[in-house]
């Protein structure tokens, strides 16, 4: 278990899954959907198994270009900790206990189940193609909170939409910032990339530019909601740890990557969360 743990680097779960949290919590603060534990149980292990495998999939299709980079030689396939063919099989037992979860949820989510599957192993695919692949990432995560909500009401709204967009455009920025390590590597492999198309300084213009927008996006909700100080604290929060970010990383100074892309986004999707269900736990009755 601890090498397939190393394998899809479960600690990365951190980013999405709050948001599936708000999705769910949302869903029963705003319909009179009553809460159940199994609901949650399963949502989380849709999450798990979804990422399982959509991680384990691209660790799988880059062995390769892994194997040539040096920054990724140390990975567990490269490096020999984990065969390609365990790693195969690991994607699919994952895909299909997704799919077989989804099935115990409700029959709108079983039935979009093989779409954001499609989404989420799909983009391993894309960098060989279109520099928007941190975008088909984006919308990977981007799942958690309407699939979360979907669980609860087998329904679609506006406002986990929102906060949809908000997760798009967020990791779409930080999957930017990240792919900056790579930019010379992706040149020479001919992959694609918003580094190796538009160069360092560019892109971290058009980081920013996706982050504005994350930021619009999670502040939408406050329109379309009853929400309180607790939910304005949490964005000022979100947007505050956004802009020191983009202050740790300079198109000649990458050295910072590391904190702007795990520690920074993993507090600002966590706390984050924490201030929207402390503003949920205080005007609902769960």
């Amino acid at each position: 278990m601890r090498k397939y743990a190393s394998l899809v680097l479960f600690v990365h779960s951190i980013f999405a899954m709050p948001f599936a949290f708000i999705g769910f919590f949302l869903a029963l603060n705003t319909t009179p959907n009553a809460f159940e534990w199994t609901k949650l149980i399963l949502m989380v292990l849709c999450m798990v198994f979804a990422r399982n495998s959509a991680m384990a999939f691209n660790r799988y299709l880059d062995r390769e270009f892994d194997a040539k980079n040096p920054r990724t030689q140390v990975r567990d396939i490269p490096a020999g900790k984990i065969t390609a063919h365990e790693a195969l099989i690991f994607t699919l037992i994952n895909a299909g206990l997704f799919l077989v979860t989804t099935f115990f949820i409700n029959k709108l989510c079983f039935f979009l189940s093989p779409v954001a599957l499609a989404v989420v192993l799909g983009y391993s695919y894309t960098k060989r193609f279109t520099p928007l692949c941190h975008l088909v990432l984006g919308l990977g995560l981007a799942l958690a909170p309407i699939g979360a909500y979907l669980a609860v009401t087998a329904a679609f709204a506006l406002t986990p939409i929102f906060f949809s967009l908000a997760v798009l455009c967020w990791v779409s920025g930080f999957d930017i910032i990240y792919a900056l390590q790579d930019e010379e590597f992706d040149k020479q492999e001919k992959l694609f990339s918003i580094p190796a198309w538009l160069g360092a300084k560019k892109a971290l213009k058009v980081s920013a530019f996706l982050h504005v927008l994350s930021v619009i996006f999670i502040s939408m909700p406050l329109f379309f909601s009853t929400l309180s100080w607790f939910y304005i604290c949490g964005v000022l929060f979100f947007a505050a740890l956004l802009v020191y970010q983009h202050s740790l990383v300079k198109p000649n100074d990458l050295s910072k990557v590391d904190r702007a892309f795990q520690t920074t986004n993993g507090y600002a999707s966590v706390v984050f969360a924490v201030f929207y269900l402390l503003d949920v736990y205080l005007r609902s009755p769960y």
